[in-house]
Order: structure tokens, then C-alpha cells, then sequence
């Protein structure tokens, strides 16, 4: 065990603690400082407010020592009656200060929080998508909420209070010297009592308060985890139910012995606090009746020196103890001062350059020049010169095994990252020429993991145009082929959708976030396997509402199901970071045995959906005149895929489709 630190703020920390304890530097003074400028006069008014109530708060002592002598033991009830209405109406004064005061500490404590929060929140928001991934969310949300509020009682109550404090022990000490130099000194002999287990309590609860707040993130983890929709299915499929009750009760008995902990150093410290503050008066009696009644020639001191002197020394400790604690407040906040602004200092690595503009016209065209990436400056390359161009209006699939770089490809489009050498350019300028926001607004995103908000199907819907009409929102859903499914519902665009959607099914999911991207109604489709997880029935029903958008739009989609391809402009095959095959699906059927084979792994469930996509390869017009049979008899992934090839426009009636088998 290391020794502890001798002196200072630190002492009773271990080492590791005190090396690990924040600093207070100028610079860091000076910026949780800044905070307080748009508040400085209600800042200043604090100051006077404090300084006055903590003058008028020993009026009512003094005031007490007059009525004994003057009132009570002269016989004088005039004086009494003056005394005791001067001593009330002070009381009120103060106390109105008192609450003009919290008034104004409240107002500026809430006002520096909101600035926090709210800059935070935006500083977040521009962070790059990496960090949102390789981030715990319990994290984010403990900078946003608990290191904020952590330091709102020093924001609203320290610094204030450290004035008020020092402001009332040097009134407190001049009128307690005034009242009688000897019952003076006596008094302040005990203040040095109050420093010791002051500070030594305070360090011991800081410490225990550091471990708490480490079982606190660890039990809202568990918490966090175990009782959301998805992690609640997975502890009872497997089982796990009575080991994560005993992991959570590992930690909440630990919370339980740091409560105690805490409690017995807080119960310490106000045992000691009662018998040196009860200890005080009792010394003032005696010494004071000693003077009174044993030393008829020593300083002069009255039943009302007496008792002034005593009201006086208890205004004296309660500010002393809570000075001796400053320092442990300090500490505390400073750490969390530290972690907030290590969060603001976070430079976002994807900006707007000082003179982005657009393009006049927003057509579509996507380029890609030799674009090389990584995701860390250490980690291996996921894109090795990546180089291929999309027109306005033509769909490029993707296709490759799992880590070839299918949709990193994609997320670069709407600088969810940035190259690291190359470039992509949109309608011939480079993506890092946009503004931010202006691209993505050109951009429409559907992925296979469908997020939805905890909210009405018609606030999803908006989140594409905040100002769309409910005639807007139906003709999206009705093109997204969620028309019916709406209609049946009881409350129609008013029905909740629960957390991330959970009360529609995977397909109705994907088609409401479809719907979401036709509202936004962009120039530029990317599809990450968007189909990926639903069965034949609702993929048909996807494609056919894709149909028509991709026919109108730019798109790369990254492809699951043969389906996607059959009719793309052109396939692009990745394989290790790099395009080792493009052509139509035909062509490489032929030419690329990298995509053959990837074919006959992923996409072939029957020779007919191949012989569906192109008969014109001598093998292929054989097997499709062997495949001919009735419509009827067609798998559903038959089906989707003739439905495809017929929304694309390849055939113009579900007749002509069947005529091909």
C-alpha cells in the first residue's frame, strides 16, 4: 500500500489517487470562469447579496446580548420590546436576502448547466461516426447527464458559498472581540479542533464516493443490458437469468458496504463536529463565570457578553466546517471539469471547409478515383484504390464476402468517414468540398439494422420533412407498400411503434424506413442489404417499392439476395478491399469465377432464378427451356425476382413473365 501524501488537499489519498487527482490551473480557472460571463451581473448581485446577509446575520447576536443587559437585568421593557423589533426585523431582511440570493445562485447554476448541456449536445453531434461505434453509450450519456450535473452544487453553491462563509467568520471574529477579547480567544481555541476530522472525513468519502461511482456505472450497465427488449430476449434464451441476478447482486452488494461506508465516515465526522460545537458554549459559560464570579478585578464581562458570545461562535463553526470541506469539493468537481472539457476538446476530424458550396444542379453522378481507407492510421486498409463511375440513374450493385468492404464503400458516400487517399466525388466535386448537411440532404440511407424512433409512425415519417402534409406521409407509405397495413391500424399515422420499432414486424420496419427515404424523395439510393433479414414474401414486396425509386435515382446497394442484382447496371465484386470483377450478372456468370462462385454460395437457390436473370449463354437457354412450368408452381423467390424484372420494366405484364417459363 502506498503512503499516503503529506498536506495539502490531498492528504489521506493514496498515490495512485493523488497522481491521478486533477490540478487547479489558471488555465482551467480561467475557462470554468468563462462560464460565469453571461451571468456576471446577476453574479455580482450574488456577491452583495452574500456579503450583506452575512453582515446583518450577526446583528440578531449582538442584538440578543443588549437584551439581557439592557433590557432584562436593567428592568427596562422598553428597551426589550425596541431590541426584540429591531432583532426581528433584521431576521426578515436577512432572510430576504437569503432567498434573493438562492434565487439568483439557482438562476445562474441552471443557466451554466443549460450552456453545458446544450454545447455538449451539438459538440456530439459532429463527432465522427467511429467514435458513436467504438463508444459505450452508457459513457455518452454520463458525460451528457451525470459529470453535467456532478458539478452544479459547486456552479450554484461553492464559490458563493466560500464567500458567504469567509465573509461571516470575519464579521462573526470582529463582533465576537467586540463583545469580549477573552471569550473571544476562548472561542476561536476550538477551531483548529474542527480542521482535523473535517479534512480526514472529507478525503475518506471522496474516496468511497469515487469506488460508488464506479459500481453505479457498472450496475446501470447491467441494468442497461439486461433490461432492454433485445438483451432481456437474449438472457432468457440462454438462460442466463439467475447468473445475471447474481452479477447484479455481486454489485449491489458492494454499493451496500460503500453506502454504509460512507454513512459511518459521515456519522464520524458529525460526532466529532457535536461535541467540539456543544463543547464550545460550555467553555464560554465556564470561562466566562470565571471572570464573573472568581476575578472581580480582571476584563469586565457581562450575562449579555455571555450570551451574544455564544450565539456569535456558532455562526463562527458551521462556516469554518464547511470551508475545510471546499477543498474536497473542489477536487470532486475538478475531475468532472476535466472529463467535460476533454469532451469539448474532442476535434471534429469531419468538418465544412470555410468555402463549401454545392453545385449549381444536383444530378447524381458518383465517382470514385482510387479511393483507399482505413479506420485507424495503424490498422489495415479495408479499400485498396477503389475506381468506378455511377451516371445519373444507374444502380451498382455490391457484392463480395463478408469484410470485403461492401458497405464501408457505401457509408463513404455520406462522409459518415473520409477517404484516406483518393477521392469521391458527386457531380464532379469531392465530397470534402460539400457542405456537410447540404450532401446529406441529397443522400437517402436504408440499412438492414432499421432504427425507428420510440414514437408515432407519422413522427418517423417527419423525421425525412418536418413540414410534409398527411397526404404526403400516405402517398410515401402507399408507395412503400405499407399502404394496407396503415389503413387496418386503429389510429392510422398516430400508431406508436415502440422502442426501435419493436411493435412492426422486420418487414414493415424496413418499409416504413423505405417510405421515410421516398418522403425525403434524394437524387442518391445506397442500400445496405436492406433486405437482408426478411423472408421471400416481404422482400417481394421491398423490391416492388424499390422498383420504381431506383429507376429514377442513382443507387448502389450492397446485395444479399439475387433478386437485388438481377437487374442492376452493373455488378462491382469486392474482394480484400479491391474490385476484382464488374459487369452484368450474365457476363460474370461467365467471365468471373470469383463471382461464380460467390453466385453458387450466397445468391443460387434453384439454376431457374440464374436462367431468369439472362437466358443468353448457350447453357443458360437450355436450362431455362428444361425450367419451363406453370406460374403457379414458382418458388416465392421466383416470384420476387420475376416481380423485380417486371417493375424495372422488363416485362410490361405479369403474363409476359409467365410466357418466359
Amino acid at each position: 500500500m502506498a503512503h499516503p501524501p503529506q498536506g495539502g488537499p490531498y492528504r489521506g489519498m493514496s498515490a495512485e489517487e493523488k497522481a491521478n487527482a486533477p490540478k487547479l490551473t489558471k488555465a482551467l480557472a480561467l475557462r470554468i470562469l468563462s462560464y460565469l460571463g453571461p451571468y456576471k451581473f446577476k453574479f455580482i448581485l450574488v456577491i452583495v447579496a452574500v456579503l450583506l446577509s452575512a453582515a446583518l446575520g450577526v446583528v440578531p447576536s449582538l442584538l440578543t446580548g443588549r437584551m439581557v443587559d439592557d433590557g432584562l437585568i436593567a428592568g427596562n421593557f422598553r428597551v426589550l420590546v425596541q431590541l426584540i423589533i429591531a432583532s426581528f426585523l433584521v431576521t426578515v431582511v436577512s432572510n430576504g436576502l437569503g432567498f434573493f440570493e438562492t434565487w439568483l445562485n439557482t438562476s445562474i447554476a441552471q443557466g451554466i448547466i443549460y450552456d453545458l448541456k446544450t454545447q455538449m449536445y451539438a459538440h456530439f453531434q459532429q463527432q465522427p461516426y467511429q467514435y458513436f461505434v467504438e463508444s459505450k453509450q452508457g459513457e455518452i450519456i454520463t458525460r451528457m447527464t451525470g459529470d453535467v450535473n456532478g458539478i452544479q452544487s459547486v456552479v450554484s453553491s461553492t464559490l458563493t458559498n466560500s464567500i458567504k462563509n469567509i465573509g461571516t467568520v470575519v464579521v462573526s471574529v470582529v463582533a465576537l472581540f467586540q463583545c469580549n477579547w477573552v471569550l473571544a480567544l476562548t472561542g476561536m481555541a476550538l477551531v483548529p479542533f474542527f480542521i482535523l476530522p473535517t479534512r480526514v472525513t472529507g478525503k475518506r468519502r471522496w474516496t468511497i464516493a469515487r469506488e460508488s461511482q464506479e459500481k453505479y456505472d457498472e450496475a446501470n450497465q447491467i441494468l442497461g443490458e439486461t433490461l432492454s427488449e433485445s438483451g432481456i430476449l437474449l438472457v432468457w434464451l440462454f438462460g442466463r437469468q439467475k447468473k445475471e441476478a447474481e452479477r447484479f447482486k455481486g454489485v449491489s452488494s458492494d454499493l451496500y458496504s460503500l453506502s454504509i461506508r460512507e454513512m459511518l465516515a459521515g456519522r464520524t465526522f458529525f460526532m466529532f463536529m457535536t461535541i467540539f460545537t456543544n463543547f464550545g458554549p460550555l467553555l464560554l459559560y465556564l470561562v466566562g463565570g470565571i471572570l464573573m464570579l472568581r476575578m472581580k478585578g480582571g476584563p469586565q464581562v457581562t450575562v449579555g457578553d455571555i450570551t451574544a458570545a455564544i450565539a456569535i461562535l456558532g455562526r463562527i463553526y458551521r462556516p469554518v466546517n464547511e470551508l475545510m470541506n471546499v477543498s474536497v469539493d473542489l477536487t470532486r468537481s475538478l475531475a468532472l471539469f476535466e472529463r467535460i472539457f476533454s469532451t469539448l476538446d474532442m476535434t471534429p476530424p469531419i468538418t465544412d471547409k470555410s468555402n463549401a458550396v454545392p453545385p449549381a444542379k444536383i444530378r447524381g453522378e458518383l465517382e470514385y478515383d482510387r479511393v483507399r481507407f482505413s479506420y485507424k492510421a495503424d490498422s489495415p486498409e479495408i479499400l485498396k484504390g477503389i475506381t468506378f463511375h455511377v451516371e445519373p440513374g444507374q444502380t451498382y450493385a455490391l457484392v463480395g464476402s463478408s469484410g470485403a468492404g461492401k458497405s464501408t464503400l457505401i457509408s463513404l458516400v455520406p462522409r459518415l468517414y473520409d477517404v484516406n487517399a483518393g477521392a469521391i466525388r458527386m457531380d464532379g466535386m469531392d465530397l470534402r468540398d460539400w457542405p456537410l448537411q447540404e450532401l446529406r440532404s441529397h443522400i437517402g440511407f436504408v440499412t438492414q439494422d432499421t432504427f425507428l424512433f420510440n414514437d408515432t409512425i407519422r413522427e418517423n415519417l417527419l423525421y425525412a420533412k418536418e413540414d410534409a402534409t398527411d397526404a404526403e406521409l400516405l402517398d410515401a407509405i402507399e408507395r412503400a407498400g405499407l399502404g394496407d397495413f396503415v389503413r387496418s391500424l386503429a389510429d392510422g399515422l398516430g400508431t406508436y411503434v415502440g422502442n426501435r420499432g419493436v411493435r412492426l414486424s422486420g418487414g414493415e420496419k424496413q418499409r416504413l424506413s423505405l417510405a421515410r427515404v421516398i418522403l425525403k424523395d434524394p437524387e442518391v439510393i445506397l442500400l445496405d442489404e436492406a433486405t437482408a433479414s426478411l423472408d421471400s414474401v416481404s422482400e417481394s414486396k421491398i423490391q416492388e417499392a424499390l422498383a420504381p425509386l431506383l429507376r429514377e435515382k442513382t443507387a448502389l446497394v450492397v446485395a444479399h439476395r439475387l433478386s437485388t442484382i438481377l437487374d442492376a447496371d452493373q455488378i462491382l465484386v469486392l474482394k480484400d478491399g479491391v474490385i476484382c470483377a464488374a459487369g452484368r450478372h450474365a457476363e460474370l456468370i461467365e467471365s468471373s469465377e470469383e463471382y461464380r462462385t460467390f453466385y453458387e454460395t450466397q445468391f443460387r437457390s434453384g439454376e431457374d432464378e440464374a436462367d431468369a436473370a439472362d437466358g443468353r449463354s448457350a447453357g443458360s437457354d437450355q436450362r431455362a427451356l428444361q425450367s419451363r412450368r406453370p406460374y403457379d408452381e414458382l418458388s416465392e423467390a421466383e416470384k420476387a425476382a420475376l416481380s423485380w424484372r417486371r417493375s424495372m420494366g422488363r416485362w410490361s405484364t405479369e403474363g409476359d413473365a409467365e410466357s418466359y417459363y
